[in-house]
């Protein structure tokens, strides 16, 4: 399967631009794709401001998704602010091009910028099968806890769509290296670029990377763009037969 990301700079808190300027990238998109992934909070930027910003599930936001999806061929998914009566989640969506809609809601809020003040936690974890892989949804700082990240024998691809500051773009690299190592998953991470009024700054650092922690495509830092690479079913059953680690695992539950 053909697996696209797309990093992309966000303006900030304006749905119609974003939604224009990302039709735009995803009319560039690598032909045959059989999933393109957005960004964290790809219509908005990362704010803390959810009240005149949130949409239902029917709002313009997914039935946007819905057209590119079944137009382009592919699964579309990216996180945006969902909601209404108070109560506001970043949600991960994921809509196949037959209109299925599939969500994951943030389990681990940001507490230093704030998040869990204005956003409600998400509390089940979410794998998604479409085609000849199961996809586990995660969202920015979940990238940081491997135990909600953790393969538990259902996972074959972990996505990451995140909004993660230029500052600690170090651990951004490194984390998606090392839960594709630890899950014998592939990872997807996808993340924007330029910076937000408060002057934080992303600088991208998207990437694919293979079941053993090797890279298979990238964004260079800083400007926008999109990249594709192809993830084997056949390759990554292979790899988990010859170096079956899985079966030394240790049990766990979360509470």
């Amino acid at each position: 399967m053909k697996v696209t990301v797309v990093q992309s700079a966000l303006k900030w808190e304006d749905q119609d631009a974003n939604l224009l300027h990302l039709s735009s990238l995803l009319d560039a998109a690598a032909p045959g794709s059989g999933i393109v992934v957005l960004p964290e909070m790809f219509t908005t930027g990362f704010t803390m401001n959810p009240a005149p910003l949130a949409e239902g599930m029917d709002g313009p936001t997914v039935r946007w998704m819905k057209e590119r999806a079944s137009a382009g061929g592919y699964a579309l998914c990216g996180s945006v602010i969902i909601g209404g009566e108070e109560m506001f989640y970043n949600r991960m969506i994921f809509v196949t091009p037959s209109g299925e809609v599939t969500f994951y809601d943030k389990r681990h809020l940001h507490t230093m910028s704030g998040e869990h003040t204005v956003y409600s936690r998400g509390n089940k974890r979410v794998v998604v099968p479409y085609r000849e892989f199961n996809f586990n949804l995660q969202v920015c700082y979940d990238l940081r806890f491997p135990v909600w990240s953790r393969n538990r024998g259902d996972t074959d691809v972990i996505i990451y769509s995140a909004n993660w500051p230029s500052v600690r773009s170090s651990v951004w690299n490194a984390l998606l290296v090392a839960r594709a190592i630890e899950n014998q998953s592939y990872v997807i991470g996808v993340n924007r670029v330029g910076e937000n009024p408060d002057g934080t700054s992303y600088t991208g650092d998207s990437a694919i990377i293979g079941p053993r922690g090797e890279l298979l495509a990238s964004l260079e830092p800083v400007a926008e763009g999109v990249v594709s690479a192809i993830l084997s079913r056949e390759a990554l059953d292979k790899y988990r037969e010859d170096m079956p680690v899985w079966r030394d695992a240790d049990p766990f539950e979360l509470l």
